[in-house]
């Protein structure tokens, strides 16, 4: 694209001379917001990415990726639901639960509350409640005593401890003119959970026994199976799958239909952020734009000259196409580079203000994490060089078509 005699003179006018340092300081302002506006995009999306990673590990660990249940009746024979189901090549574990939706009560408050009745022995394969317990274990469920494992956030609104004693009440329907009657059930803290989140206040853990027992269910049987998946974008059509493969009589859900808005608005937020923070590489092109008129108002002798010795307008066009690129390309390049350095050290970076400081940016006490969390995805750096290096080519075209249009015997007037 570029000849080689269009390198070297664009090339040679990057470089100040005694008379014209002004504009090599506009050119180096240029590259730098250039390099600036690439380094905050970077470390956006990835401080981004890394939220959403932290989110997706925290609910999406807890809540079920996806769920078989009967369709209207209680499964009587969860095992073998299960067994069948873990012959998918995309299930990574399965175990039973019991959803309910109630309210808790303790000494005349009340929250609502989701309640999952779950098998101790089977939750490790499906979620990560054992290793997020600040009290208790999950152990502690036992069938038919009535224990309970809450979240760290009920426990602070209730000031729970364990061993505590609180009302469950869940709405049944009946035959009464009403047509739902409340139904209450004791039960006893034997747990305390955080995994940094809003399921800390408001989820909590019975066994499914228990469950089944509130629901007057006989003991063995429970709503459905849930599943991890090795994918939890492809929880729908798993579940579809799953179904499929069961045959009738079974129906399927999945986090999609609870959590979905929250990660649809996730990615919503990181478009739009990076599509503002896009402005900063803009602003940067148009300097850029500013620098290129400037040389070559600075410059129409030297093009006069060129013209005379028989340059044509296509090769005047390609110095200062040359020129622009070469800032365009410095600036991007450094500017990746730092945003890399960055997004793979931020956390470091933040623990460090904090010690200098002496204050906590993130403390446990207000946020859900105490960390800045950074995931720098490849996809991400690509797409931000690529869009730096292609704004910045486009604002070489008018400088230099500019420069291609300049008359030699208008410009050597007054020379």
């Amino acid at each position: 694209m570029f000849r080689p005699l269009s390198i070297f003179i664009g090339s040679r006018y990057t470089r100040a001379k005694r008379r014209n340092h002004f504009i090599s300081f506009i050119s180096l302002t240029s590259m730098i917001g250039l390099s600036l506006g690439v380094l905050a995009m970077i470390m956006v999306l990835s401080v981004m990415n890394g939220f959403q990673r932290e989110m997706s590990n925290r609910i999406l660990g807890m809540v079920p990726h996806a769920m078989v249940a009967g369709d209207g009746q209680p499964l009587d024979d969860w095992q073998s639901v299960a067994e069948r189901v873990r012959t998918h090549p995309e299930v990574l574990g399965a175990a039973p639960i019991t959803p309910l939706e109630g309210m808790l009560s303790f000494k005349g408050s009340m929250q609502p509350i989701e309640i999952n009745g779950i098998d101790p022995q089977a939750e490790a394969d499906v979620s990560i409640l054992g290793s997020k317990m600040v009290a208790g274990r999950l152990d502690d469920l036992k069938p038919g005593d009535s224990g309970v494992i809450i979240g760290l956030m009920t426990a602070r609104r209730f000031g729970l401890k364990l061993g505590d004693k609180l009302t469950l009440i869940v709405p049944e329907l009946s035959d009464t003119p009403g047509g739902i009657t409340p139904r209450m059930q004791r039960l006893n803290v034997v747990g305390v959970f955080k995994v940094g989140a809003e399921l800390d206040g408001s989820l909590a853990m019975i066994h499914r026994v228990d469950a089944a027992q509130i629901l007057r269910w006989q003991p063995h049987q429970v709503a459905g199976v849930r599943v991890r998946l090795a994918d939890l974008y492809r929880a729908p059509e798993v579940a579809a799958e799953l179904v499929t493969m069961l045959g009738d009589g079974y129906r399927g859900e999945d986090w999609s239909l609870t959590q979905g808005s929250l990660f649809s608005a996730m990615k919503m937020e990181k478009t739009m952020i990076g599509l503002l923070l896009l402005l900063i590489v803009a602003v940067a092109a148009f300097n850029i734009i500013a620098t290129l008129i400037m040389v070559v108002a600075d410059k129409r002798a030297d093009i006069a000259i060129l013209r005379t010795l028989g340059a044509t307008p296509r090769q005047i066009m390609r110095i200062f196409m040359v020129q622009g690129s070469i800032i365009g390309l410095t600036g991007t390049l450094i500017g990746t580079v730092l945003g890399v350095l960055g997004a793979l050290n931020v956390s470091a970076l933040v623990g460090w203000l904090e010690k200098i400081s002496g204050q906590h940016i993130f403390s446990s006490d207000v946020y859900f994490i105490n960390t800045l969390p950074s995931e720098l995805r490849l996809e991400d750096v690509l797409l931000v060089t690529l869009a730096a290096l292609i704004l910045s080519f486009l604002a070489t075209l008018y400088p230099a078509w500019r420069a291609a249009q300049t008359q030699p015997a208008e410009a050597l007037r007054y020379e």
